[in-house]
């Protein structure tokens, strides 16, 4: 898989922009604030719909902007196809196919996979349960996108659930409660507990085949450190269904919605006290292991980034082992990295499809990549900046201006 075109128009620090990509190796090479990682950032989007430096859309959107555009052309085995989306303030974001309209934006997901290193990834360790939870479900998400639509309708219950318990608390509370509030929040919980299985079911599963090429990858990169290992950590589930040795079974959803059906009850009462969800897969954590320790709070910076590394090398070994390579994206992440953790990633690099890195200075990508140079820079006012790529992909095109599907 590799991307053949880009296209940018009022995305982050891009007023507009048309590159032709080549597959093999290109590095966008500029002084910090240019824009070269907003290049990396718009097909990570494409991927994923998020951003890997921010948690909302608006910041995507350049300054003095209604809307911002991303469309890429994909090839595939072959086969080419061109995707948009249109990042909206205030409105709902849009998406087309081959300049067709879709109904949802996440009908996109699965047409391009990445795998992103950038010097976030240290957060993955060191950061909180959500950047591990994030790591899962996008991951989860490349390799089966239906996914998506089962996150979409879970978070969409979690908020309508939590909504009736703030308020069903207060009721209980002050005596003046009625059956029919909690018959509604029985509903609630099949809902939460249908939706919180499936995505369970599939981070399990994911753990469980992830597991030894992560082992394989920290031990390439560290190879004087503990052993990594990964397990999924959940205190609803069962110790048994957790272990990454586990053979994922066929009615691991049903024994997993049977289990939140339980809990959900069990907790009920605290629930309303307190008026949050306390059950779910909202609130479990992937729990990173070195030797016998976790590695957040014991391991040395070197062993966070290795960890790092290894979680974002291990991804991309998974994606390529069931289908085509993904598009692997650096971002300034060799000068994040010393000798040893370089030439891991150097040698990952080396034999993938298309990678597009983004550094200040070309001594900072290993030789051995023999990657395209393209030089980026921007001109203007800092409000009103047009930028510009110099090298093999050409620049200044705009986007065409399609119509496209409310997502």
């Amino acid at each position: 898989m590799h991307v053949r075109a880009l296209s940018l128009r009022d995305f982050r620090s891009w007023e507009q922009a048309e590159l032709e990509l080549p597959a093999g190796r290109t590095v966008f090479l500029g002084a910090n604030g240019n824009g070269k990682t907003n290049l990396v950032e718009a097909l990570g989007y494409l991927a994923t719909l998020g951003s890997h430096r921010v948690s909302t859309d608006a910041p995507l959107i350049r300054l003095g902007a209604q809307r911002s555009r991303i469309g890429a052309t994909v090839v595939n085995s072959g086969r080419e196809l061109r995707i948009d989306i249109e990042l909206n303030q205030g409105a709902a974001n849009r998406a087309q196919i081959n300049r067709s309209p879709v109904r949802r934006t996440r009908e996109i997901l699965g047409i391009l996979q990445t795998v992103l290193f950038a010097p976030e990834d240290l957060a993955l360790v060191r950061g909180d349960p959500s950047e591990r939870r994030r790591f899962l479900d996008e991951l989860c998400t490349a390799r089966l996108p239906r996914l998506a639509g089962v996150r979409s309708d879970y978070d969409r219950v979690l908020r309508q659930r939590s909504a009736l318990l703030k308020t069903a608390g207060r009721q209980v509370r002050s005596r003046s409660g009625s059956p029919a509030e909690l018959s509604t929040l029985d509903v609630w919980d099949g809902h939460l507990a249908a939706h919180g299985a499936e995505l369970l079911a599939q981070r399990l599963r994911l753990v469980h085949e992830i597991h030894p090429y992560l082992a394989r990858a920290y031990g390439s990169i560290a190879p004087e450190s503990r052993p990594a290992a990964i397990r999924y950590r959940s205190s609803h589930l069962p110790p048994e269904l957790l272990a990454p040795d586990r053979i994922p079974q066929p009615d691991d959803t049903e024994v997993l919605e049977s289990i939140l059906l339980r809990e959900l009850a069990a907790a009920r009462g605290k629930e309303l006290e307190r008026g949050v969800c306390l059950v779910g897969p909202h609130r479990d954590d992937l729990e990173l292991m070195l030797g016998s320790a976790p590695a957040k709070g014991f391991a040395s910076h070197g062993e966070s980034w290795s960890f790092a590394l290894a979680l974002r090398l291990a991804a991309f070994e998974l994606l390529r082992s069931v289908g085509t390579d993904p598009v692997l994206l650096l971002d300034d992440v060799f000068a994040e990295l010393d000798r040893r953790r370089r030439a891991a990633l150097a040698a990952v690099a080396a034999t993938a499809e298309q990678v597009l890195i983004t550094a200040a200075v070309p001594e900072d990508v290993p030789p051995e990549l023999d990657a395209t140079p393209v030089r980026v820079d921007t001109t203007g006012e800092a409000d009103q900046r047009t930028s510009r790529v110099d090298g093999p992909p050409a620049a200044a095109a705009p986007m065409p201006a399609d119509t496209a599907a409310e997502g």
